[in-house]
């Protein structure tokens, strides 16, 4: 296999930088908000606060100019005088045409003049009229309402401000507002370069730590402290790798346990056959002896493989159609093929299985489960022994068991009898024409079907394999 180029990733496409975009995106947002949600409200306060101030001003000096006698340039002024300093930069009034009574804005020359103002153009018409805006740092505000007595419309009265001292303090705010956003901004991005490159280590230890896996050195392990999720993610990683370990040993262990067994009986035929064509005085008799030897061995090697191709598929879990097979029909199939068997090994083989038990399984699965666990109860056991097979229904469960009164396994041989291979008596076993792969691909085969296998030691001599499936009721439902 090629090993896999990883290109470095850009500037502008690592986490990293993303990560810190994003936050500076939302704390820019913020800002925007902190500088103008605030400025925008203190004006609109600043406007209702005029308008109220202006209008309730402006209507004291109309109540005061309103009278039957009307308006004229006199009576206006002596009223002003009355009313004396409004502390408004402009006071107009207008009789009822519009022309400039009085204005206590002399260089504007606007008396005797029609005042030519949107607002006071209002104003004579009955309607009270307010505008003002926020420019160069000031509020200029102006309000005009109409002079009016028992509904007659006498003239208006405009009045006009600017403020300076209150757009300051506006200034000042939004000074503020930038002082602190600017600090704010500072933090926040300080706090997100040190939050990104936490973040993006960590994640590097984690990559790091895959391409030395993927390189081959499974012992690696990541270790993160904290209980986020990038920590349950190591977590994750190192059971994974754990697991490949495992996978691996067992691969290797698999390989090399192989080619061994493989081996054996191909230079067993090797050297037999080197012996007849390297031995020109050989007698016939020994050579159809040899020729049997070889012949063993070939077969031999013939069930090693086929228990391999076995296990091959089973580990590639390739689909299987699954259907509800009889355990009786299988068991009696089983005991017919075996009887002879066993009668050549002195063995008494007996069957107990009712009628109408039923698993999810295939038939051929089925067969080679139990028959290889009878087929070794036989191999294994004594002249004048017993090998039993029986089933029952369990508590929902379908309980297969096969016993045998042969030699027994140790109890330290008990956990590893599945594994592939592995062989209790290797002399005894080769003498019987095992290769240690038949009760791995029973386990195996039962697991896949969602059964399960298990061996105990019997008393007084022998063993119990008992395997177990879901019950397959009417209808073919577990």
């Amino acid at each position: 296999m090629e090993p896999v180029v990883t290109q470095p990733t850009s500037f502008w496409q690592s986490l990293r930088t993303k990560y810190v975009l994003t936050y500076l995106v939302i704390i820019a947002a913020v800002l925007v908000l902190l500088n103008t949600y605030p400025v925008l409200v203190s004006q609109d306060m600043v406007f209702k606060s005029k308008q109220t101030s202006l209008q309730s001003q402006a209507s004291v000096v109309a109540s005061a100019l309103a009278g039957p006698e009307g308006l004229n340039r006199e009576g206006v002024g002596r009223v002003m005088e009355v009313l004396g300093d409004t502390g408004l930069s402009r006071v107009m009034v207008t009789d009822p045409s519009g022309v400039v009574l009085y204005d206590t804005s002399p260089a504007s020359g606007s008396v005797g003049r029609y005042a030519l103002l949107y607002e006071v153009a209002q104003a004579l018409q009955g309607r009270d009229e307010f505008c003002s805006d926020y420019t160069a740092g000031a509020f200029h505000s102006r309000a005009a309402i109409p002079v009016t007595y028992r509904g007659m419309t006498l003239g208006a009265v405009y009045v006009d401000e600017y403020d300076a001292e209150q757009g300051q303090l506006l200034v000042g705010i939004q000074q503020t507002l930038w002082t602190i956003s600017l600090v704010i901004a500072v933090v926040a991005t300080t706090l997100s370069l040190i939050f990104s490159q936490a973040l993006t280590r960590r994640l590097g230890q984690l990559l790091r730590a895959i391409r030395t896996v993927r390189e081959g050195e499974y012992s690696h392990r990541v270790r993160m402290r904290g209980k986020d999720e990038l920590s349950r993610l190591a977590g994750e990683f190192n059971a994974l790798t754990d697991r490949l370990q495992t996978t691996e040993e067992v691969r290797r262990r698999f390989v090399s346990d192989a080619s061994h067994e493989l081996k054996t009986p191909l230079s067993s035929i090797r050297l037999l056959t080197d012996s007849i064509l390297q031995n020109d005085s050989i007698d016939p008799e020994t050579v159809q002896e040899f020729v049997g030897d070889i012949g063993d061995e070939a077969a031999r090697l013939q069930r090693i493989t086929e228990h391999l191709l076995t296990l091959t598929r089973l580990d590639a879990a390739a689909p299987v159609t699954a259907e509800p097979v009889e355990v009786a029909g299988v068991a009696q199939r089983v005991e017919h093929m075996l009887e002879p068997l066993a009668r050549a090994a002195e063995v008494q083989l007996r069957l107990d299985v009712p009628e109408g038990l039923m698993v999810r399984i295939t038939r051929d699965d089925l067969y080679q489960i139990l028959f290889n666990l009878v087929e070794n109860g036989i191999k294994y056991n004594l002249p004048g022994g017993r090998v039993e097979l029986y089933a029952q229904d369990w508590g929902g469960k379908v309980v297969i068991m096969v016993e045998d009164t042969g030699v027994g396994i140790p109890e330290e041989d008990i956990d590893k009898v599945f594994d592939r291979f592995y062989r209790v008596d290797k002399a005894r076993s080769r003498a019987a024409g095992g290769t240690g792969l038949g009760l791995s691909i029973v386990q195996d085969t039962a697991r896949r079907h969602g059964g399960d296998v298990t061996v105990q030691r019997r008393t007084p001599e022998g063993s119990r394999f008992v395997v177990s499936f879901p019950l397959c009721g009417e209808g073919g439902r577990t």
